[in-house]
């Protein structure tokens, strides 16, 4: 009788139904009593026969990304900012081979910086623009900066993300403002509504809305029972009518965008994503590209849709906000007890892609890098970062979700683990009480391609009052393969 009890259980949840799923808690990986500390012991990182791992550099805090110089010297950016409206100071870091750093050059209080490039004697940072927007910088050696675009559309839940550079070209991900299309109170939970209160996803090409609207509390006063009525695309507390169109425009939400190496005006290369964070060239040149998909929370919350591995298609619409992984919301994707999903545009610019990969529910798959050397191993897959659930604010999950490296097979979409925790259950090292991965948000093969560096963001609990980051917690790993005798 118990097993079979179980077994509905499972299938329940895993359908979304009501009874065990509905009742049963949520159990994120940052869902830890207490303030948890960080262990580090690179044994703890369970990996696939012949690679080891070491830990190269620790005590940072928030780190987001790396990159090498034409020497083989190593990099790292830390954010500054982190989700709960922490500020920090934005550092681009050189470590060297103790791990020692050396900062090269710090920002002001408009971080995350995101992402970093090295190319042709400068550094190019993806700056997420929290405060101010987003922007591109241009870092020499010696740390002087210039902003070679600014104003980019990334003070809501979303920023200016990853970048990669191709043919003389910047490419890099712009982020939405809001969860699926329609702002409201979960973006004020966010930090952001209160101060950009006419902020809202910008379409890059003109739409025509349904006119579907959305009743909420209207977090902006303190009248009591005061609601706000809102529409796609629109500020907070402003509706919407069938058959309006919202102009488009560049810079845009959801988009990959493009500008010359020495700066300049945003071009538009695809659009239809919801935080397109990752970008990365493959060996054969084509650029890929992660998509971290709906949540659970706001006026139009989504349920059970994975994160997405793309390939950028130029002139491409991906989807947002009526489609999930190229398929259609209407009617499905519905958070159990809550109202089925309506579209939000009348017509819709095209047909989404296929995606090459979906991944895990609240896996949240950021930052990734392909193999190009096969004494590594893998050539041609992408290694793929899973900074893992931010449950419960997300949404429910039963077991932490992500908190890993995963391996993604582009040809067929098979994805394996590449570099887990180990133990009989899933999840950050402070919540196993172990000290392997914690939140790897990023990742980056080496020159030569024969060693994989995992950047670690560190601890980042989630409790009542939002998520909670801790200090100097983030790590550099490295990974390579056991040379044979």
């Amino acid at each position: 009788m118990k097993k079979g009890i179980l077994c509905l259980c499972v299938i329940a949840s895993l359908a979304a139904q009501t009874g065990c799923y509905s009742t049963r808690p949520s159990r994120g990986g940052g869902q830890v009593a207490g303030t948890p500390g960080r262990q580090i012991n690179a044994a703890d990182i369970a990996l696939p026969p012949g690679y080891r791992a070491e830990m190269v550099s620790s005590g940072l805090t928030f780190p987001a990304a790396a990159t090498f110089d034409d020497k083989g010297n190593l990099y790292v950016v830390e954010t500054g900012y982190s989700y709960g409206e922490v500020w920090k100071e934005p550092r681009l870091l050189k470590l060297d081979a103790r791990g020692t750093k050396t900062t090269v050059a710090t920002g002001g209080r408009n971080g995350p910086w995101t992402s970093i490039v090295y190319h042709q004697g400068a550094f190019y940072v993806s700056e997420g623009g929290a405060l101010e927007g987003g922007k591109i910088l241009m870092i020499t050696p010696d740390g002087k900066q210039k902003a070679l675009v600014t104003g980019l559309p990334s003070t809501g839940d979303h920023h200016t993300d990853h970048l990669v550079i191709r043919d003389g070209y910047i490419y890099f991900g712009q982020g939405t403002a809001t969860n699926s299309g329609v702002v409201g109170p979960d973006n004020e939970a966010f930090g952001w509504l209160s101060r950009k209160q006419d902020f809202h996803d910008i379409p890059c090409r003109d739409i025509m809305l349904t006119g579907e609207n959305f009743t909420s509390e209207n977090v902006l006063t303190d009248a009591p029972d005061d609601v706000a009525v809102t529409g796609a695309f629109s500020p907070f507390g402003t509706p919407t009518k069938a058959g309006q169109v919202i102009k488009g425009r560049i810079p845009c939400s959801g988009a990959v965008m493009k500008i010359p190496l020495k700066g300049g005006d945003p071009e538009l290369v695809a659009w239809g994503f919801r935080n397109p964070y990752g970008l990365a060239i493959s060996p054969d040149g084509r650029i890929y590209v992660t998509d971290n998909s709906y949540d659970d929370r706001g006026s139009r919350p989504v349920w059970g849709t994975g994160d997405v591995l793309w390939e950028l298609e130029e002139g491409k619409w991906y989807g947002f906000p009526d489609f999930a992984a190229g398929v259609s919301m209407t009617g499905k994707f519905r958070v159990p007890g809550k109202d089925e999903i309506k579209p939000l545009l009348q017509q819709y610019p095209g047909s989404p892609p296929k995606p090459v990969a979906v991944f895990a529910v609240h896996s949240s798959a950021n930052g990734f890098d392909f193999s190009g050397n096969p004494a590594f191993g893998y050539a041609g897959s992408a290694f793929v970062a899973e900074f893992g659930d931010m449950s419960p604010g997300v949404g429910k999950v039963l077991a932490p979700v992500g908190f890993k490296v995963v391996r993604v097979d582009v040809k067929t979409g098979v994805i394996e683990d590449f570099a887990v925790n180990k133990g009989k259950k899933n999840g950050p090292a402070s919540k196993l009480g172990r000290g392997g991965l914690e939140r790897p948000l990023s990742v980056k093969f080496s020159p030569r391609g024969d060693a994989l560096y995992i950047i670690d963001f560190g601890v980042l609990q989630m409790t009542e009052a939002g998520p909670k980051p801790l200090d100097g917690t983030g790590v550099v790993w490295k990974i390579t393969k056991n040379k044979k005798p």
